[in-house]
This record gives C-alpha cells, structure tokens and sequence, in this order.
C-alpha cells in the first residue's frame, strides 16, 4: 500500500505510511466485496477520495450527486450487488436525496457513506462551519432504511459491515453512514481490515401463514397471481413459474415486475396492469396472490381495482402489508416465501388422487381467458389511433437484442413500456418507484460500469423525454470520460409530454409544460459524443447502428406520443 501522508520513522529509518479512517472505509468495503464506487469529491471527504487512490476500487465520477445516486442504483439493479456511494456534506448529501428515494421506494441495495463537519461542530456546538446541517443524517431519514454517526475510527469496520448487512436484508434498501472530516483524515491505530462477512438476515413465512395460504388456493376456482418488484429481488422467478403452473393462476406482472413471468407463457397478461380488461380478471379472481408489490398506484389500475375475492399479500416490508387492501398478510422475502408456498402445495397435491388445483372462469379454462383478455386489450389499442405509438416502441424492441438490460424515465415512452414491454433476457429498470425525472441515463451508466465489472457484454440502452433528459445532460461528460457504452435514446416532443396530456385531460388546456430545449445532437456532440437525429420510422436502424459501435451515443428523436386509454369508454 502506498501512501500520500507520512507518520514516525520506522526500523531502519524507514517512513511508515499514517494511515487514516480512510483507508478502514475502503478496506472495510473492498473486503465486503466492493468494486465500484460512485460519487463527487468534497471537501470534507477528501479524507475518503485519498483512500481510494490506495485502494483497488474503481471510481466513476458524476457531475451532479443526483446523479451518482442513480448510477449506484443502475449498477445494482444490473448486477444484484451493492451500490457504493461517496457523498460530501451539505449540499452534495442533499442532492442525492432524490436520487435515493428511488432506491429506497424500489428496494435496491446500497451503501451510502457521507462525510460530516468535524466532531466539534457537531450538535450546533460551534455554528457557521462550511457546510453545515443541524442534522444533516435526519435529511436522509425519509429515503434509507437507517442512518448512522460514526463518531471514532476504530467504529468504521463494524459499522459499515453492519450497513453493507441491512442494505442486503429484505426489504432491501439504501443504508446511510456519515463520517465526520477530522475521523476521516486523523492517523489511527487501527490495523488494516482483513476480512469483513456480511450475510443477509434470514426473513422467511410463518408456517401458519403458508397452510393458511394454501388452504385458500386449494379450494380457489380463480387464483390469479401480481408479481412486483419483490420478485426480481429475491430472485424467485423460477418458483413463482412453477406456483402459477401448478395452480393454472394467469400472472400478471407490475412495472417493476417486468420480466418476473415469462411474456409469452400461456398464463401471462404480460404487463397490461393499466388497462380495465385486465384489472377486470383481478377483480373476478377468488383468491389472488400478491407478491412482492404494495398494490400501490399503477398495479391497482390508479385505484380502482375493487376485488371481489380475498387476497394472499407476500412482502418483506411490513409497512406495505394491508397498506391498501385487507389481506393474509405474509410478511417475508419473495424468494423464501415462494419456496415455502411451492413446497406446501406440492405437499398438498401429493395423496391426492385427482388433481388439487381445477381452475374454473365461468367456464372457461384460465389459458383461455389468458388468451380472450389480451386479445381484448389489442383491440381497443386497434380503436385508439395509437399506429405511430405502438410500431415505435415496436421498432425500439426489435432493435434491442434480446439480453440487452435498459434503463427508463419517467416519460411517455416508459409509461407504453411499462405495460408493453417484453423485457425478454434482458432486464427491464425504470423509476416507477418514486417517479423522480433524470434516472434514464445516469442509471445507464451506471448499470453498464457494473456489468463490464462482470466481463458482461455492458451496452445497455436509456431511454429519456427532452424534459427529463435535461436533468442528467451533464453524465454526458461522464459518459466520455468512461468511454461507457451506452445509448441514449431521447424522445423530444418539446415539453413534459406525460404532464401536458393530464393537464389537457383534467382541464383542458396545459400550463406551464413546453420547454425552450437545446439542440440535443449538437450539445452531445459538444461534448465528444456521436449523436444522430431521426425521423420516428429510422429509430430501429439508428438504434441498431448505435448498439454496433463503440462508447457512449446518442439518438434523438422528434415526435409526440400519446397514451392509451385503458376504460371502456374508449372503444
């Protein structure tokens, strides 16, 4: 290990290195497995930036801390390992707050270290320092599972394995640690971290609740099954297949379950949790399975999902539990609890003589109904003059190849791909969790740090509004720095396109909605990256063109999109 500071001669007149809190913070997290680490200097976590120059992590620099929590979100969203974020104190901890409420509504596992103003100035002690917050850890209170103060260095270790060990646990989520300055630089005693085990803590079902549960599903005549974003998180895609197919229960999957169910399985309504067809099937279930989401805003079709039958909720964070429907709360990580509800029906069906499960929907066979109500779907989609809308993000599939991760903004093009999106081999990420704009790029980039980290094929595609992309244009600069390669598709219809189309909706007229933008190809160009504008019939080629070559590009596109409508009243 080198150094950049020097301590007391050694044997021999040799100058041993003073090591620092510092360095304990990146030993701790490189012995935890760390690779990557997102972040922007400061100066009151200089302290943690000259560690990093001894250490073996990698280091992408944004140009907005927004946006390097976004980025250390992508990065775990692509690989399923822990996000790493490096925050100065003050203004550029306030500024990820955004950035983290995404994590935190979405789950994804990360560490978060923040600098402090030194020990003295704490608790309003000496006022006026660079900086300062009353309480700068309350600021992240609402958007991480937990903050902590470490007020000496020999505390580091323990402390961060402990956060590295809650981001992990279901409900996984962001972990706030803050590291006052003079802890960060002063020399320690410490010795060099040697090892560092973080284990995720157990969250298994109650036993009463799984029998409970498959008492409900044996007798069902219409099961039916939600899968959310818990199970792409516990990893439990394969057991929530072989549920369904045991209980022949069509399967559809929220936003942020995309890709959880197979697109193409004869059980699956596939995404069209907004349209009333499908919100119609979930209100006939008799007994319906959800697991890993809240039925919060979008799943419940914006509120009007009204069941009919009784519920079965599966989720890892209490809070959500009968947040908005009375259910047989289970509270457990998806991938553990779908096990366990595997393992009890197959139990149950085994002495039977004749088959447990025989779904019946007013006499038709869930296959078919499966087949009738996405068939509807299509037909009123074939009533709503949508042929520009749909062969556009029909032609943005094809381009894509099929195990090709992408990252989406809130924009008009993520609303479609919310619900028409087969995300295939690839993953499918957006910012459904909290809705905040900007997460398109930066999540982008930071997904494709991860998976080169991996020796993965690491092109990955973000798609953005002119609106939102506005927010992360600065990541351009990161983007060439890196020689990153993603594309950034920008779909610019001139305004905030999805506020414009509710504004007109509700009142007839928008305000306040239509924006004086940049020429997105010439700014991109600006900053060394190769960018190309097309008419909406040249996205797939242009697309397919960017994926062949090298480094970050940029497609934009010029055109304005509407949304389906998903009642009745619009046949």
């Amino acid at each position: 290990m080198t150094a950049s500071s020097t301590g007391g001669a050694g044997t021999g007149g040799t100058i041993v290195a003073a090591r620092n809190g510092g360095d304990l913070v990146v030993e701790t997290l490189s012995a935890l497995g760390a690779t990557t680490v997102f972040g922007i200097p400061g100066q009151h976590a200089l302290g943690l930036f000259d560690a990093l120059s001894r250490s073996n992590l990698h280091f992408v620099s944004s140009r907005v801390e927004n946006n390097s929590a976004f980025a250390a979100d992508g990065f775990s969203r692509a690989t399923g390992d822990v996000g790493v974020l490096f925050l100065s104190t003050g203004p550029g901890a306030l500024t990820s707050l955004a950035g983290l409420q995404e994590a935190y509504a979405t789950g994804v596992p990360m560490v978060v270290v923040a600098s402090q103003i030194p020990l003295e100035g704490l608790g309003a002690r000496r006022k006026g320092m660079l900086h300062q917050l009353d309480d700068q850890k309350a600021s992240a209170a609402n958007v991480t599972k937990s903050q902590r103060l470490i007020q000496h260095a020999s505390g580091i270790p323990s402390a961060i394995q402990d956060a590295w060990t809650e981001a992990i646990s279901s409900p996984q989520g962001p972990v706030w640690v803050e590291v006052p300055q003079n802890v960060l630089l002063d020399p320690i005693m410490v010795p060099p971290v040697e090892d560092a085990l973080a284990e995720a803590f157990d969250n298994p079902p109650r036993t009463e609740l799984v029998k409970e549960a498959v008492k409900w599903l044996a007798s069902a005549e219409r099961p039916a099954i939600i899968a959310g974003g818990g199970v792409r998180r516990g990893r439990a895609e394969p057991r929530l297949r072989s549920i369904a197919e045991k209980l022949r229960a069509p399967v559809v999957c929220s936003p942020g379950g995309n890709g959880a169910f197979p697109w193409q399985h004869e059980l699956s309504l596939q995404s069209w949790v907004e349209d009333r067809y499908v919100t119609d099937v979930l209100e006939d279930a008799d007994v319906l399975v959800v697991v890993g989401s809240s039925l919060g805003e979008v799943t419940s079709n914006y509120f009007t999902f009204e069941p009919r039958g009784r519920i079965i909720q599966i989720d890892a964070e209490p809070r959500v539990l009968e947040s908005n429907r009375p259910a047989l709360g289970i509270r457990a990580d998806a991938g553990q609890a779908l096990q366990a509800l595997d393992e009890a029906l197959i139990a149950a069906a085994r002495p039977q003589s004749e088959p447990v499960f025989s779904p019946d929907w007013h006499g038709k066979s869930p296959e078919q109904l499966v087949k009738e109500t996405l068939a509807n779907v299509q037909a009123r989609l074939d009533a709503q003059d949508l042929a520009k809308e749909r062969q556009f993000m029909a032609d943005i599939r094809e381009a894509v190849p099929d195990g090709m991760q992408t990252f989406w903004d809130m924009t008009i093009s993520a609303y479609w791909a919310w619900s028409c999106w087969d995300s295939r081999e690839g993953q499918f990420h957006s910012a459904q969790g909290a809705g905040g704009l900007g997460f398109g790029f930066p999540g982008a980039i930071g997904g494709s740090v991860g998976l080169a980290s991996k020796g993965l094929p690491a092109r990955v595609l973000a798609v953005s509004g002119d609106g939102s992309a506005m927010y992360s244009i600065s990541e351009l600069a990161t983007a060439k720095q890196h020689n990153l390669p993603v594309t950034w598709l920008i779909v610019d219809d001139g305004g905030y396109g999805i506020l414009r189309e509710y504004m007109e909706d509700a009142f007839g007229q928008a305000t306040a909605t239509e924006l004086a933008r940049p020429d997105f190809v010439k700014l991109a160009e600006a900053f060394g990256v190769p960018a190309r504008r097309v008419e909406p019939g040249n996205v797939r080629q242009a697309l397919e063109d960017s994926f062949a070559a090298d480094g970050p590009n940029v497609v934009v596109v010029e055109t304005l999109l509407k949304m389906f409508a998903p009642t009745h009243l619009a046949t």
